[in-house]
């Protein structure tokens, strides 16, 4: 063997760099395996939201969790910089759902979390210039808004490396080494890796990887791509991260002149994660104007400035799989469907104790576990807005 560790990480982006981070300062000895670089994949094209408006309890708990390392980042890692920015969150639902938000806010709430159902009046302040006619209500949180995705692997993993994690880039894991019913190691392009424990946290490989053990796992690759635009002169980032689902759109500022820009349908579903991210069809970027021009009319007179596609790999119901499943020692931490950014600090600490302990303690992730969907218990909250990803 080329060397040995207690637990293999697959993939560094910010669930693997989290993950590594948790292990690594409660002792065990990790290995963090990535194909190319840190937070090359779903990471480094992440819109980098954080909020805690969700439809499922479970994953605002998750969100709540991991809000504390966005704001004190410095504190509780020490290393590198996240990059949270504090913009404020707006949530606006048509309004056939507007009592699943008022739901929602409640319970979310009931967690903590500083949230507050707002009208068509109140949308308008947070939002300069809006249109809101066809707004009933939204859900707005003043303490939250983005941080930088790569920027929060790279933290992580070098707080991980301080306590002694070893990361190996452009290595690629070919497949998971399993003797009698135990995982045994990894087989790499740069030799074998030896370690009782393995952790696929390959984003949209992760079905690929999953395979070698036997395991047949629903993860598809999801493509997503999004735009960044320069404001109009005069107008200022003097407004909050919005996710529209009335027009199926999101927006944020990014820095003090630019705004990021993407959309909540169309996206490519399916085929291979190696095939090459296709740039921005001219017909898709018209949608992505109309649709942001519609909530933000003054946005017609923006201009392009760049887009990019990423992918990620999504689940059935849109929701991770986490959790050991198929040979003693793999751990599955993928399928996160686009929206697992924000709650990688706590669920780095959920697998970190699952590993460690045998039982996760600071959320309950046991409802995200591989087996639900052969049970038929897919994620489905108790008030739910519907698949995101149209």
């Amino acid at each position: 063997m080329t060397g040995t560790a207690d637990v293999i990480i697959v993939g560094a982006g910010v669930q693997g760099a989290s993950l590594a981070f948790h292990l690594a300062r409660r002792g065990a000895r990790v290995l963090v395996l990535e194909r190319e670089t840190i937070a090359a994949g779903a990471t480094g094209r992440s819109s980098g939201f954080v909020r805690m408006h969700y439809d499922l309890e479970s994953e605002s708990q998750l969100a709540w969790a991991s809000f504390p390392y966005f704001r004190d980042w410095a504190d509780l890692v020490g290393a590198g910089d996240c990059g949270f920015v504090q913009t404020g969150f707006l949530q606006l639902v048509p309004a056939a759902l507007a009592a699943d938000l008022r739901a929602n806010v409640e319970m979310q709430r009931r967690l903590g979390i500083e949230t507050r159902v707002v009208d068509a009046t109140e949308v308008a302040r947070l939002v300069p210039g809006a249109v809101t006619e066809d707004i009933t209500v939204g859900a707005h949180e003043a303490a939250s808004g983005y941080a930088d995705p790569s920027g929060t692997a790279a933290g992580f993993l070098a707080a991980a490396r301080g306590s002694g994690a070893v990361l190996i880039q452009g290595c690629r894991v070919d497949s998971v080494l399993v003797e009698g019913e135990a995982v045994v190691g990894v087989e790499t392009n740069r030799g074998r890796f030896a370690a009782p424990v393995v952790v696929d946290v390959a984003g949209a490989w992760a079905q690929e990887l999953a395979r070698t053990v036997g395991l047949e796992v629903p993860v598809q690759a999801w493509r997503h791509p999004t735009a960044y635009f320069g404001l109009p002169a005069g107008r200022g980032p003097d407004f909050p991260i919005v996710i529209d689902e009335i027009n199926e759109v999101y927006f944020r500022s990014e820095g003090r002149e630019t705004m990021l820009v993407g959309l909540e349908s169309g996206n490519e579903i399916g085929g291979s994660p190696e095939r090459p991210l296709a740039a921005l069809g001219s017909a898709a970027l018209e949608e992505m104007v109309a649709r942001v021009c519609a909530r933000v009319p003054w946005m017609a007179d923006g201009t392009l400035r760049t887009t990019h596609g990423g992918q990620d790999g999504i689940t059935p119901d849109q929701r991770a799989i986490l959790g050991p499943a198929g040979p003693d020692g793999f751990f599955l931490a993928c399928g996160f469907s686009g929206t697992g950014f924000k709650t990688a600090p706590a669920v780095g600490a959920c697998l970190a104790e699952l590993i460690l302990d045998g039982r996760a303690t600071t959320v309950d992730i046991a409802g995200y576990a591989l087996d639900r969907f052969a049970a038929g218990r897919l994620l489905v909250g108790e008030h739910p807005y519907g698949r995101l990803w149209r």
